[in-house]
């Protein structure tokens, strides 16, 4: 899935060195308005309606 939906992990500095963190995306609210997604990429739209009609979301890092 596109990060713009799904979320991206991002490299932050910590006391104990560097760390990935996952910042989610807006499927995971829990209300999603999807407004004009016809003009979103198409990796973007099917990504979006394979969760809708999935209804679930796997993140495997």
């Amino acid at each position: 899935m596109p990060g713009d939906i799904l979320g991206t992990e991002i490299l932050r500095e910590t006391s104990n060195g560097l760390e990935f963190d996952f910042q989610l995306g807006p499927i995971f609210s829990n209300l999603l308005l999807a407004d004009e997604i016809n003009r979103t990429p198409p990796k973007t739209q099917s990504a979006l309606l394979e969760a809708m009609q999935e209804r679930k979301v796997t993140v495997v890092s």
